[in-house]
Parts: C-alpha cells; structure tokens; sequence
C-alpha cells in the first residue's frame, strides 16, 4: 500500500516539478548529515514593515529590528547560517556578509529576506536531527517562547528506500520549520519580547511575514533533495543561489520600484506618521497560518500572484501526523492563555483568530 503512495507521489511530482518558479526537486541527491549542527536559537533582527521609517526615540536604536532596509537582487550579500546570537548582533551593526530586508516582487508581494533565511536555516537544522533516526519517537527542544517548545516526532515506520526517507525526511523539516514560524508571529502578538523591555507587537503577522517562512521552507528542501546539506559551505552557498533564482521568477523590483510601491500603500498597509515599534504603524496584517497560501494581495499590482504550497502527505505518509510543534507552559507567558496541558499546531489557527478580532477593535478605535 506504501509503495502505490510513493508511485501516486511520483506521478505528481513531474508537474511540481515543471512548476516555472519555484519546481519541486525529484532528482534526489543524498548527502551525509551533519550530527554537531547547533540549532538557529537567534532569529535574525526584524523589518519593521515599511520603508524611511523613524523611531519613537530619536537616536536610541531599537534592538531587534533594522529600520528601513530595503534590499534589491544585488545587495542580498551571502547566507550564513544562524549558529548563534553573534549572528544577529553582527546583522544589527551591518557587519555581516548576508543583508536582510524588505523586497518588492511582482508575483510573490512584499518578501522579508530575514524570515526567508530564518525558516530556511530551521528547516536544514531539523532535517540534520530528524533524517538519521527518521521513524522514532523523539524530541526536539528550542528556546522558550512565551511557552516552551518542543517539537514532537512520532513513532512509524518510514519507507524501505534511502531516497524515499531523505525525501520524507525533508519535507517533514520545512513542515515543522513553518509551524516555528507560525509560533512566533502568535508569540509576538501575546507578548513575547526579544529583548525585555521592547514590544514585538508591531512585527505580529505583519502581511508579508509567513508568506517569506513558506518560501524559506520551499527553498531550504530544494537545496537539501539536490544534495547540497552536507557542509555549511555547501548548503550557505546553495541558499545563496536559490534565493536569486526565486527571486528573479517572481518578478523582482529595483529599489526605486520598491519604495514606490510603499508609498502607494501608505496609509492602507502601513502608516508613515507613526514611529517604531508604534503597533498600528502597521495597518494590514494577515493572520491566515495555512501551508497553501497566496501573497497577501497587493493593491494597484496586475501580475497574477505566485501560490505556495506544502504537501499534506509525501508518500502516502500525512505530515501532521509524524511531528508537532508543542508549546507547554513557560515562566513568563504574557498575554497567551495557560494551556491545560499544551497547544498543539491544530490550535496555533484559533490564537491568531483571537488576536486579529482584538485588533481589529483596537485599530477602529485608534481611527476614531
């Protein structure tokens, strides 16, 4: 019964993989694991949406977020995997090689390159954790998050094939990885903070945030299937090339085109008189956490846009039923409800419908 999955699986994949922007790799190349990855702990610092941007306290840098960076195809600079907080820092001062911002797509909308690299490097990390014992229980800690996080994998039996479970392998880390993602734009809104002190509240489903993660995701299992995941070196330098390739297929803008494009959603998406972290500086935000998910529509743009997808099953095997994100709770949860025992991702969806009926009370009041 497995193996008639993986042949319906097979037939599907060729017009994935005839896919003109983003094709699923079904040339799988294997790689060796690497057993002493650290995890990505230290996302990369925010981008505030939004370009030419002003803090409330002029002078006083606002940790965690890079204010008005946009980027184009040329100043993308080179992936480095996140192996430490040193990796943030270096970002925030500008002396690392990789630059992270806001860019402009016609197909895709807005992009954050920094939630981009930071689902990618999640998904290469999980796979390094799960493919050596694919098919056992286990789990996996990160940090705390306003709860504690622990991804939950579960016991089965996986498929007989060394390509099949590499392939497997690495679908299930991009599904994990975006439920990551997923965690922290509902961590953010209840409360969680980087740095204590600094609200993230402003960063909270920001429009173009999980729509980036899912690309991230995508490209991070391209490069592992074509057998580029066995040094850093290889999988940096893989990423580098895979994000200017998609890049470039979905249409992307200059600088200049950029920052017109803000300007002409100026008091619809984003408000330009507001400082940061000022939450209602932005003004859109979507709160749909799904796997299959289109850009967040973009006034005045005429180009079709590009839908993202992540597999509910691969090989007859459904991925929600091998692993979860399991949230338990933390010392200081904020705003976020104590679960009874935890929430699981089937109930990361109900938490962001909750935020956004709050917000939208908020916000009506603030436009009174």
């Amino acid at each position: 019964m497995r193996k008639a999955f993986w042949l319906l699986f097979a037939l599907a994949l060729p017009a994935l993989a005839q896919d003109p922007v983003l094709p699923a790799v079904t040339a799988i190349h294997t790689a060796p694991t690497l057993g002493e990855l650290p995890p990505p702990e230290s996302l990369r610092p925010c981008c505030a949406f939004g370009y030419d941007l002003h803090v409330r306290a002029a002078g006083i840098p606002i940790p965690m977020y890079q204010i008005g960076n946009v980027l184009t195809l040329g100043t993308l600079g080179k992936h480095h995997y996140n192996d430490s907080a040193f990796g943030a820092v270096k970002n925030l001062l500008g002396l690392s090689e990789e630059q992270n911002g806001l860019i402009y797509t016609r197909r895709g909308g807005f992009i954050d390159i920094a939630h981009v690299r930071d689902t990618a490097d999640n998904t290469f990390y999980l796979f390094n954790r799960i493919a050596p014992t694919l098919g056992q229980a286990g789990r996996i800690f990160y940090s705390e998050e306003l709860g504690v996080r622990r991804v939950q994998l579960n016991a089965f039996t996986p498929p007989a094939g060394v390509r099949q479970r590499y392939q497997l392998a690495a679908w299930l880390a991009g599904h994990l990885a975006f439920e990551i993602a997923q965690w922290h734009e509902i961590a953010q809104w209840y409360g969680f903070q980087s740095v204590p002190g600094f609200s993230e509240e402003i960063s909270a489903f920001s429009p173009e945030d999980l729509y980036s993660n899912l690309l991230g995701a995508r490209l991070a299992i391209n490069v592992i299937l074509s057998g580029h995941g066995g040094s850093l070196e290889d999988y940096n330098q893989a990423m580098d090339a895979a994000l200017k390739q998609v890049l470039t297929r979905l249409l992307v803008a200059t600088r200049g085109e950029t920052e017109a494009m803000f300007q002409q959603i100026d008091g619809d998406w984003w408000n330009s008189h507001r400082r940061v972290p000022d939450k209602f500086l932005v003004l859109k935000r979507n709160y749909d956490l799904q796997e299959n998910r289109l850009p967040t529509p973009v006034p005045f743009e005429t180009m079709p846009p590009y839908r993202l997808t992540m597999p509910e099953q691969v090989g007859g095997f459904r991925l929600r039923d091998l692993g979860e994100l399991q949230i338990y709770p933390g010392h200081d949860m904020q705003a976020l409800p104590v679960p009874a025992q935890y929430y699981g991702a089937g109930a990361f969806q109900g938490l962001a419908d909750r935020a956004h009926e709050t917000d939208k009370t908020q916000l009506a009041r603030t436009e009174k």
